[in-house]
C-alpha cells in the first residue's frame, strides 16, 4: 500500500502573528489553547536541537546529488575526481572556519561520532599507560556514555561538578589531573543552558600538565569565534546541522603538532587516514563546507541578530512574568540559548500549551525522558523547577514578529496555568510554602 508523502506547510506570516498576537490580548474570556492555532507551521524556536538548512547549502549540495554523483574514493575515473575535489574543498572551508590545517579535519557522521572517536580512541590508544579521564556531569550524553563505556573496560573516569552558574572549578580540575591522565574533555558550549566553559583556560592548563584537551564544540562552531591553537584545544567535535549544514555529517578535529593518536573506533577500508573507514557523502561534505564559509563570513551579522532578539525575548518574559528564573551563567553564555524555569506551572501543560511554537524543555537527545534535566540538577535547580524549564534558541531565521508573538503567548499561558494553581494562590496570599509541613497519605 502506497503511503502518502507528508508535505511542510509554511511558515506562519508576520501578519498572522500579528493578528492572533493581538486577538490573544484582546480578551480574557475567550483565550484558550483551541483559539490559539496559527495558520501554517508552527515559530522554529529550538536552535540547539537542529538549524535549518541555509539555502545556500543546498544550492552548493545539489550538483553533486544529481550529476557529479561519483564514489570520492574511486581514483580511476572522472566522476570520483571530481568529487574527492569537492571533498578537499570541503575540509579547507571546516578548517578554515576554527583556524586548523586542512589534514588535521576527519569527516564523521557528526558530533556524536565525534566524541566517541575522540574519547574512545584516546582511550584506548594510550590506556596501558594512561587509563584516567577527566570530564564534567553536565556534558553530552554521547560523552558520558562514551566515559561510562571506558570504565567498564577499566579506565578510571572522574566526573567533575560544576557551580550554581553551570561552569567548572579550575582548581578542582587542576587538583584532578594526575600522571595517568590521557584526557580532559569538555563542552565549549551547553547544550541546554548556553553555558561557555572557560576553554582557554582549560586548554592552557592542559598544556602545561601534557594532557590531551578534547572539547565538544557543536554548540559554539559557526556561531561564535573558536581558534583551536588560541584556545590550546587536541581534539574538537563539530556538527554540521548545528550551524545551518545538513544533518549526518560532522568532523573531528585531531592535532597533528605535537601528534594525537587515536585507536579508530570503525574497521574498514581505511579512509580519512585511517581514522574513520567509510564512504564520505561528498554532497553532505559540500554542504558543511558552504555552511561553515557562510558561517565565517557573517558571523558578526548572525551574532548581533541572535543577540537582540534573545534580549528582546527574555526581557519581555521575565519583565512580565514573576517567579521565573534564567539557568546557568549570566555573563558567560551563549545569547541564542535562553534556559528559563516558571514557578507554579507544571512544565509538559506549558510545552502543550505552546504547541505554535517549537521549543523544548531540554536536549533533544534526551527530551523523552520524564525525569528532571541532569543538567539542571546537577546545577541545583530544584525538581519543581527544573520540570518547568524551557529552553528558547534564537537563530538566523527567527524574525522579529516571532519573537513578539512567542513573548505574548508565553505571558498568556503561564497566567492561565497559575490561575489553576492552588500553590499559586498560596504564594500571593504571602504563604512561604518552603515552610509547610506536607502530610502524606
Amino acid at each position: 500500500m502506497r503511503r502518502g508523502i507528508a508535505r511542510a506547510m509554511p511558515r506562519a506570516t508576520p501578519r498572522a502573528l500579528s493578528q492572533l498576537g493581538r486577538r490573544c490580548l484582546s480578551t480574557n474570556q475567550d483565550f484558550s489553547i483551541a483559539g490559539s492555532t496559527l495558520e501554517g507551521r508552527a515559530i522554529y524556536l529550538d536552535s540547539q536541537a537542529t538549524t535549518p538548512t541555509d539555502p545556500r547549502v543546498l544550492d552548493a549540495m545539489l550538483p553533486y546529488i544529481t550529476g557529479m554523483y561519483g564514489n570520492p574514493h574511486s581514483q580511476t575515473h572522472a566522476y570520483g575526481w571530481e568529487s574527492a575535489e569537492v571533498v578537499d574543498v570541503a575540509r579547507e572551508q571546516v578548517a578554515s572556519l576554527i583556524g586548523a590545517n586542512p589534514k588535521e579535519i576527519v569527516f564523521t557522521s557528526g558530533a556524536t561520532e565525534s566524541n566517541n572517536m575522540a574519547i574512545k580512541g584516546v582511550g584506548r590508544f594510550y590506556g596501558a599507560k594512561k587509563n584516567h579521564v577527566i570530564t564534567t556531569v553536565t556534558e553530552h550524553k554521547c560523552v558520558l556514555d562514551s566515559c561510562r563505556w571506558l570504565q567498564q573496560q577499566g579506565f578510571e573516569v572522574t566526573y567533575l561538578p560544576v557551580g550554581k552558574d553551570g561552569l567548572v572549578d579550575l582548581a578542582q580540575l587542576e587538583a584532578s589531573i594526575r600522571p595517568e591522565t590521557s584526557l580532559v574533555s569538555v563542552m565549549h558550549t551547553n547544550n541546554e543552558i548556553g553555558v561557555i566553559q572557560p576553554i582557554a583556560e582549560i586548554g592552557a592548563l592542559c598544556k602545561k600538565k601534557k594532557v590531551f584537551f578534547h572539547v565538544d564544540a557543536a554548540q559554539a562552531v559557526g556561531k561564535i569565534p573558536v581558534d583551536v591553537n588560541e584556545l590550546n584545544i587536541d581534539l574538537m567535535s563539530i556538527s554540521a546541522h548545528k550551524l545551518y549544514g545538513p544533518k549526518g555529517i560532522g568532523a573531528l578535529y585531531v592535532r597533528r603538532r605535537p601528534r594525537v593518536r587515536l585507536e579508530p573506533v570503525l574497521s574498514g577500508g581505511g579512509q580519512e587516514r585511517g581514522f574513520r573507514s567509510g564512504t564520505l557523502p561528498h554532497p553532505l561534505a559540500a554542504g558543511f563546507g558552504a555552511a561553515c564559509e557562510i558561517a565565517s563570513r557573517e558571523m558578526d551579522r548572525d551574532s548581533a541578530h541572535i543577540a537582540r532578539l534573545s534580549e528582546k525575548l527574555r526581557k519581555g518574559i521575565m519583565d512580565a512574568i514573576p517567579h521565573c528564573e534564567m539557568n546557568g551563567s549570566l555573563e558567560s553564555r551563549y545569547p541564542g540559548n535562553l534556559n528559563i524555569s516558571f514557578g507554579f506551572v507544571e512544565g509538559e501543560s506549558l510545552l502543550m500549551a505552546l504547541k505554535d511554537i517549537a521549543i523544548s524543555s531540554g536536549s533533544a537527545c534526551t527530551s523523552a525522558s520524564l525525569e528532571p534535566s541532569y543538567v539542571l540538577r546537577a546545577l541545583g535547580v530544584e525538581d519543581d523547577m527544573a520540570h518547568t524549564s524551557i529552553r528558547w534558541g534564537i537563530g538566523r531565521f527567527t524574525t522579529d514578529a516571532e519573537v513578539d508573538y512567542a513573548v505574548q503567548t508565553c505571558i498568556r499561558h503561564v497566567e492561565r496555568l497559575r490561575e489553576m494553581s492552588p500553590l499559586y494562590e498560596m504564594v500571593q496570599e504571602g504563604i512561604d510554602i518552603r515552610t509547610i509541613q506536607w502530610s502524606s497519605h
